[in-house]
């Protein structure tokens, strides 16, 4: 092929579905990869667990994490806490809305 001869749009379009032949290319590569892997492990009568050391055959091994402390509890209800990350219960903003502060919630101890 030529490109000396493609105008500028042509020669953008042409980049443009090179970007998503590849894309498709590298999902489709790496599926038959994926097949391939669970056919002979099938085959040998191997789990993914013993090849790999885990059961998930895709994406990256997830690290374990424990879960996190709570750090505040509602004065008026001891049931509803908060362990201070993300979005703020809907107690969290009354309480604050009240006027207390939020260190009236904390958890002691």
């Amino acid at each position: 092929m030529d490109l000396s001869k493609l105008s500028l749009a042509e020669l953008k379009d042409l980049q443009v579905q090179i970007a998503a032949g590849l894309k498709d290319r590298e999902k489709s590569d790496l599926d038959v990869a994926r097949r391939e892997i669970l056919e002979i492990a099938h085959r040998t009568g191997l789990s993914l667990k013993d090849l790999f050391g885990t059961s998930e055959p895709k994406g990256k091994l997830r690290k374990q994490t424990g879960k996190v402390a709570v750090q505040y509890r509602n004065p008026q209800n001891s049931s509803q806490e908060w362990t201070g990350r993300g979005r703020q219960p809907n107690w969290v903003k009354e309480l604050i809305a009240s006027g207390k502060n939020l260190l009236s919630a904390k958890v002691t101890g």
